[in-house]
């Protein structure tokens, strides 16, 4: 079950990352500033997969 539920996140991962750059094009935000936008994103993500997993697999 593990297993099935990291694809998931990455496969979430990826998408979520290709729809920040999207963002990023659309919002002409530029590019020194780029770098701080996908590592919030990211963290915030990456935060939200592991509660999720933790609610999940653990109550």
């Amino acid at each position: 079950m593990f297993l099935i539920y990291l694809v998931f996140a990455v496969f979430i991962l990826f998408y979520i990352n290709n729809l920040t750059n999207q963002l990023c094009l659309v919002r002409e935000i530029p590019e020194d500033n780029q770098p701080k936008v996908f590592r919030t994103i990211n963290i915030l993500l990456t935060i939200l997969l592991f509660s999720s997993y933790i609610e999940i697999f653990y109550t």
